[in-house]
């Protein structure tokens, strides 16, 4: 069965196409700067080759369209025609309190992602686009919703509850809600397979840590807690996003500077976090600055830190937890910010094996000791070929 798996967002389209007879990857790639008029598909050939084609894209609908004739014509075909794909699958970034599972998406599930746009604006619009454009294209093709927040609906209410009037919970769902679950999702359970241990008997913690981050704590095959709140903002330390600050902070900003809801907002998404504290949103360029930076070497040490102590408060939530995973850009490559967050956690009972550690950079591997309590692990996610075992579940 080959399963087409789409991330729209406002002004790109990336896709992967699977044969999920063996879970491999038969194409993948991306348009760039849709509605402008330098767009562009990059697309990533088996070899590894990149292939860049300029295109106009004025909207979603000509973007699916062009990749389905990608697919099926010319030199890049891979398939002979839109019927041999069986059904697309889409991320979507929010689906409040009415999706805990992925669904086949109809007209009532369409007109649910559209009532969860509020907690989403910049993301369930752009998430639809791609819905309504394959319709339009393919208009049998069956269609698959799985939701960055579904995984995290089963936080207890101790857990997502905001202590703010009740009222607001009520009225606009203001909650936590946490994102990145499709990635907690695999690399936890990814992580329980390669260890041969049952999922649904592991405390687990999971740290999808990159430009943007988020942590997870997992019990028994379930999350009971994540970093992340009614939007992304929240949690971690991230490449322009600030985390966890006091909301009094926010006010007094707003008052000297005499900045609106809007302006907060793009200073606390766009220019914070990393970029904000040192100049470099990159983390590869503030590790190799930090040591001549002094406050590149600060940023660095808040960035893991932050990391550091969400793991300490989670492993009291879960009463300790077995398995520590990294994964995301962050941690599936860089080997100082593993060794950082992991000193100190001793006192778990957690033996970090540097050498090995620092022969890591995006593989499969358990970088603790064999005598530690812990097992702490590198995962590289595959939030696509999630998508799609989702979208072939509910298909057959």
């Amino acid at each position: 069965m080959k399963i087409l798996v789409l991330n729209c967002g406002s002004s790109s389209i990336k896709y992967k196409l699977f044969d999920m007879s063996s879970q491999s990857v038969m194409a993948q790639g991306g348009i760039e700067k849709i509605g402008l008029k330098d767009s562009f598909i990059k697309i990533k050939l088996p070899d590894g080759e990149k292939v860049t084609i300029e295109e106009n894209f004025p909207e979603h609908t000509r973007g699916i369209e062009f990749i389905f004739n990608l697919l099926t014509k010319g030199q890049y075909a891979v398939i002979s025609s839109i019927s041999d794909i069986d059904a697309v699958g889409h991320r979507v970034v929010h689906g409040g309190e009415k999706f805990n599972k992925s669904v086949l998406i109809d007209e009532k599930v369409i007109a649910q992602i559209v009532e969860c746009s509020d907690l989403a604006p910049l993301h369930n619009p752009a998430n639809l686009l791609g819905i309504n454009a394959v319709s339009k294209v393919a208009p049998k093709m069956p269609q698959v919703a799985v939701f960055d927040t579904a995984f995290h609906q089963t936080m207890p209410s101790k857990a997502f509850m905001y202590a703010i009037p009740y009222e607001y919970y009520e009225k606009y769902g203001v909650r936590r809600y946490g994102f990145h679950g499709t990635s907690h999702r695999y690399v936890s359970k990814r992580a329980c397979d390669i260890l041969g241990v049952d999922y649904t008997k592991q405390r687990i913690i999971t740290a999808h840590i990159g430009n943007g981050g988020s942590i997870a704590a997992i019990k028994d095959g379930q999350c009971i807690d994540t970093t992340m709140g009614l939007t992304p903002l929240e949690g971690l330390v991230m490449g322009t996003r600030s985390g966890d600050i006091d909301a009094g902070a926010v006010t007094y900003l707003m008052d000297k500077e005499h900045l609106g809801t809007k302006e907060i907002s793009n200073v606390l998404n766009k220019k914070s976090g990393m970029v904000g504290l040192s100049g470099i949103s990159d983390m590869r360029d503030l590790t190799a600055a930090k040591d001549t930076d002094a406050r590149a070497k600060m940023t660095f040490d808040v960035y893991n830190y932050r990391i550091k102590k969400y793991i300490g408060a989670y492993a009291a939530a879960l009463n300790g937890f077995d398995i520590l995973v990294f994964t995301g850009g962050v941690g599936e490559n860089q080997s100082p910010n593993r060794k950082a967050i992991c000193e100190g956690l001793d006192y778990l009972g957690l033996k970090f094996d540097e050498a090995k550690n620092e022969t890591i950079h995006g593989d499969e591997a358990i970088i603790s000791t064999p005598d530690s309590k812990i097992t702490v692990m590198v995962v590289p996610t595959d939030e696509e070929l999630m998508i799609a075992s989702d979208t072939l579940a509910l298909l057959s």
